[in-house]
């Protein structure tokens, strides 16, 4: 059975980088693309109930004038959430790839994500959503939820594409951190790509290279050209640092955990690295 990337676009800036994404991705993997666009079921047709607001009787005809235009906003919700899943197809077919079917849901974008990502193999989600705006410097509001709700590895799409030839692995030993070693060790979408696995610390602590070069020997023997790195500092700016300067295409790193790496991205320090980083980051849970 082929893989499943579930894509979940709509009308910001950054779906069309996630869809290049998701085509770089379906082309070395062979996998499927599901394309999700999720209405909020309030504006489900004709749906919102306005008899607790409006007396009837001498308001009837602006109780119907109401409605009326209740059901027409669905309409044009319906109809603008079918152009984006129809430019979307459009878009990843032009890069090569046929597998593409889509999906227009009513519901909760992160009961969605749960509802159906167990027959996905990656989530991928853009970095801010269309209500975020091109200035607005905060993530979009249902990042965290769906990065929090998700069991399968999401990528996160930055607003530019650019293909990917050197992967930085965030390493600190913990479980999700070796998770995604094995993950970029195995998985056929990182074939002959460039593997640094760094982590943030101390260059003399004997147990951190340990760590470090059991993951190098693990991508190693899997065929990656891998390299190791501890870089000194923050966390954050020492790996955004990093990415910025050491040509790097693409992060992954743990979703949750305890640990200085791991922690980021429940708190502020994550977010602010996932915000500033220029490149796609997947995070593993």
């Amino acid at each position: 059975m082929s893989a499943i990337l579930m894509a979940l676009v709509d009308g910001s800036a950054y779906s069309e980088s996630l869809c290049r994404y998701a085509a770089w991705i379906a082309s070395r993997t062979g996998a499927q693309v599901q394309l999700y666009h999720v209405l909020d079921p309030r504006h489900a047709l004709g749906k919102r109930d306005l008899s607790g607001s409006i007396a009837l009787g001498a308001r009837t005809d602006l109780l119907e004038k109401l409605s009326t235009l209740d059901e027409q906003h669905g309409k044009l919700a319906q109809a603008q959430g079918r152009a984006i899943l129809d430019d979307a197809k459009a878009l990843i077919e032009a890069q090569g790839v046929s597998d593409v079917v889509t999906r227009l849901r009513y519901d909760d974008i992160v009961a969605t994500v749960t509802a159906k990502e167990g027959e996905a193999d990656m989530i991928l989600i853009g970095k801010r959503g269309e209500a975020a705006g091109l200035d607005n410097p905060h993530l979009g509001s249902n990042f965290e939820r769906i990065v929090r709700a998700s069991y399968k590895p999401v990528f996160v799409a930055n607003r530019a594409f650019q293909a990917i030839r050197r992967v930085l692995i965030a390493y600190d030993g913990g479980a999700s951190s070796m998770k995604a070693v094995e993950y970029v060790a195995r998985d056929p979408l990182f074939t002959g790509l460039d593997v640094v696995v760094a982590t943030v610390g101390d260059e003399n602590g004997e147990a951190r290279h340990t760590d470090l070069d059991e993951a190098g020997a693990t991508l190693t023997a899997w065929g990656h050209k891998a390299e190791t790195r501890v870089l000194k500092g923050q966390p954050s700016t020492a790996l955004g640092d990093f990415v910025e300067h050491e040509s790097i295409d693409l992060l992954v790193m743990g979703a949750y955990g305890h640990s200085r790496i791991r922690t980021l991205v429940i708190g502020s320090t994550t977010t602010e690295m996932i915000r500033s980083c220029k490149v796609p980051v997947v995070l593993m849970r």
